[in-house]
C-alpha cells in the first residue's frame, strides 16, 4: 500500500469515527432530555381543596406541600385560598408547592354605636379593623344632629361585612310658610299676619301720593314664595 493510499484509509476511518462520536453525543442530549422532562409534572390546581385534599394531590405527582400562611377568607378553615406556582405550570419531582390557607370568616366584633356622635363612632370602628357604611339621616327634634339612632349590624360577633350602616339624627327641619299676597293691606295688618307667623320683616317707607298713607305697595318674597322662618320680609310702605 503507497503512502498515498494509507493517507487516504486515515482520512475515511476518521470520518467515519467523526461521524460514530456525533451520533454518540446527539443520543445521549436526547437521552437526557427524555430523562429530565420525564421528571417534570404539572403543578395542580390545589385552590378550594382543604390541606389533606391537597397534600394527596401533591404527593400523587412525586410534589411537596408547603403551608406559607394562613390569612381570613370566605373560604371554610384550612382550605387552599392561593398557591404558588400557578396551574399548569411544569414542575420537577420532589419541588415544594406553596400555598396560604384560610382561617375561615374574621369574628368580628361590633361596638356599641348608639347615642354615639358619628364622628365618635367612625373613630370606633376603625380601632375595630371596621367602617362605617351606608349613613341615612332622618330629622328629629329631640335629638342632637349627628347622633346615631341606629346601627346595623347590632352590637356583637359574627357580622358578615366590615361595614356598619347608620342612621344619624338630622338638623331640624325649618317650618316653612307659603308668602302671602300683603300688597294693599294697611301697614298694621301686614304687621299682625307675618307676627302670626312668626317671620321677621323690614319696613322700606316711600313717598307715594297714589297710594293710600300707610299702605303696602311692594312685598319681596312675592307671594306664593315658599319661605321660611328666619326669612325677613320686605315690606314696601306708602309714606
Amino acid at each position: 500500500m503507497t503512502i498515498r493510499e494509507r493517507l487516504e484509509w486515515l482520512s475515511r476511518m476518521a470520518f467515519l469515527v467523526f461521524i460514530l462520536a456525533s451520533a454518540a453525543f446527539l443520543s445521549a442530549i436526547t437521552a437526557m432530555r427524555v430523562a429530565i422532562h420525564g421528571r417534570e409534572v404539572s403543578m395542580p390546581n390545589l385552590v378550594g381543596k382543604n390541606v389533606a385534599e391537597a397534600g394527596q394531590s401533591l404527593r400523587s405527582k412525586g410534589l411537596l406541600l408547603r403551608v406559607a400562611d394562613r390569612v381570613y377568607s370566605d373560604l371554610p378553615i384550612n382550605q387552599v385560598v392561593r398557591q404558588t406556582p400557578p396551574p399548569g405550570m411544569l414542575m420537577k419531582v420532589s419541588q415544594q408547592a406553596h400555598v396560604v390557607l384560610s382561617l375561615g370568616q374574621k369574628q368580628l366584633e361590633i361596638p356599641s354605636l348608639e347615642g354615639n356622635t358619628l364622628r365618635a363612632s367612625r373613630i370606633e370602628l376603625l380601632r375595630e379593623g371596621l367602617q362605617v357604611g351606608e349613613v341615612s339621616t332622618v330629622s328629629m327634634g329631640d335629638e342632637t344632629p349627628e347622633t346615631v339612632l341606629l346601627q346595623n349590624p347590632k352590637q356583637g360577633r359574627n357580622a358578615a361585612t366590615p361595614r356598619v350602616d347608620v342612621l344619624i339624627a338630622g338638623m331640624p327641619r325649618e317650618a316653612s310658610y307659603v308668602m302671602p299676597y300683603l300688597i294693599g293691606l294697611s301697614e298694621i295688618e301686614a304687621q299682625r299676619r307675618l307676627d302670626l307667623a312668626k317671620l321677621r320683616r323690614k319696613l322700606n317707607y316711600l313717598s307715594a301720593p297714589q297710594w293710600p298713607h300707610a299702605t303696602v305697595i311692594d312685598q319681596a318674597p312675592l307671594a306664593g314664595t315658599r319661605i321660611g322662618v328666619s326669612t325677613e320680609v320686605d315690606l314696601t310702605v306708602a309714606n
